[in-house]
């Protein structure tokens, strides 16, 4: 049986990937054969495929760091009841521009009736990672106070959303353009074109944020490290700013990976961490399937929407 997938050929931007018509994958001990209906698309694709972070996968290789789909084969050593179920998953690796995936059995989580897969796409990636920060690397409580750079983004509209339902109060960076979508998703925008969101964080909340969210990278964190209150944590997710003009800068990725563990290290009474979720399942691995599966129920309750 032949499948299509989409490989990045070499570095650069959208005119380096190219559709491969080539014979699907078959399933190996412990794992399920995905079809896939929807494939998240993030701008985590849009870094690899530049080659701008160090540990991109070599070209050649298929971006898409999360599927939704069926299962329609397994492999020895998967109960067979498996096949037929709906099922969304996070590859760590890349791999979901495809038409079938092989993916570990126990990676696989069900998807609730009623969630369609393209929904399910469009959701899964952006609030599994901004629920992680909030609730595993922060431990987020009642009454605190976030400042969410890119807040009308894909993570950053989860960050708020989350947010709110925690009980948070959020403040997020956003484009003039974009000021009153920053609101309606419950927090107080701060145009970041328009002024200093240093000084606009500190003139509202006095001491700082318990917890700011950046993936924007460079000095950038180390600014959004002042916005910290004594006692607050920066979590850095990405290094939007390691691709500039379509052109990857790998020295800045590796100047912002730098500067987080230098900032963590720093006797203050601040914190800093560099998210990923492959290192924080390899410190919990039980988290993966519990915190998409809460995503997953919010999802299905209509709890929010995915855009």
């Amino acid at each position: 049986m032949e499948h299509k997938r989409i490989v990045v050929t070499r570095c650069g931007g959208p005119e380096v990937l190219e559709v491969r018509t080539e014979t699907a994958p078959e399933p190996g001990p412990g794992q399920a054969r995905v079809k896939v209906l929807a494939a998240g698309v993030s701008y985590g694709d849009v870094l690899a495929r530049s080659g701008a972070v160090p540990d991109a996968p070599k070209p050649p290789f298929t971006p898409g760091f999360d599927v939704t789909g069926v299962v329609d084969s397994i492999g020895p050593g998967v109960d067979a009841r498996t096949i037929g179920q709906r099922v969304t998953a996070l590859l760590g690796a890349g791999g979901g521009y495809a038409e079938y995936v092989c993916i570990p059995a126990e990676r696989l989580v069900p998807v609730p009736q009623g969630v369609d897969a393209v929904r399910c796409a469009g959701a899964v990636l952006n609030y599994f990672v901004a629920y992680q920060m909030l609730h595993r690397v922060v431990g987020v409580k009642v009454g605190q106070k976030i400042l969410v750079h890119g807040a009308a983004g894909g993570v950053g509209t989860a960050l708020v959303q989350l947010a709110a339902r925690a009980g948070l109060d959020s403040y997020g960076t956003a484009s003039t353009s974009k000021q009153e979508l920053v609101a309606d998703q419950g927090a107080i925008p701060i145009d970041y074109q328009r002024g200093d969101f240093l000084a606009e964080v500190r003139r509202h909340t006095g001491s700082g944020v318990d917890a700011a969210f950046d993936a924007i990278g460079g000095t950038h964190f180390l600014r959004s490290y002042r916005a910290l209150r004594s006692g607050g944590h920066l979590v850095a997710y990405g290094v939007a700013r390691a691709v500039r003009n379509g052109k990857p800068n790998r020295l800045t990725a590796f100047a912002s990976f730098l500067s987080v563990k230098l900032l963590g290290v720093v006797p203050t009474a601040r914190s800093s961490t560099f998210y990923t979720a492959g290192s924080l399942d390899k410190r919990q691995p039980d988290a993966y399937r519990e915190d998409l599966t809460t995503v997953l129920n919010l999802l299905a309750q209509g709890r929010f929407p995915p855009w």
